[in-house]
């Protein structure tokens, strides 16, 4: 998995667990949705550590806390 699947389905994950919507959390961040859903969009490549930091202000977490999951572990190589 690369850092940005991990960073995606760490999202989906707390999201799910605390039973929030896309929407809901943009809106808790400080952040328009389609700033949150086009980070969600498979398709795009990178994501931005300043929102991943808002959207981690708005869930009330640090970025350690958020970071601290096994799915950042063991990532793929990024260099290619």
């Amino acid at each position: 998995m690369r850092v940005k699947e991990a960073v995606v389905y760490r999202f989906k994950e707390i999201c799910r667990e605390r039973k929030i919507k896309y929407n809901e959390l943009a809106t808790m961040s400080g952040v328009t949705p389609s700033t949150v859903y086009s980070m969600m969009d498979e398709d795009r490549k990178d994501v931005s550590m300043i929102t991943v930091k808002k959207l981690c202000d708005g869930l009330g977490i640090s970025l350690e806390e958020f970071f601290h999951s096994e799915l950042f572990q063991n990532l793929e190589q990024e260099i290619q």
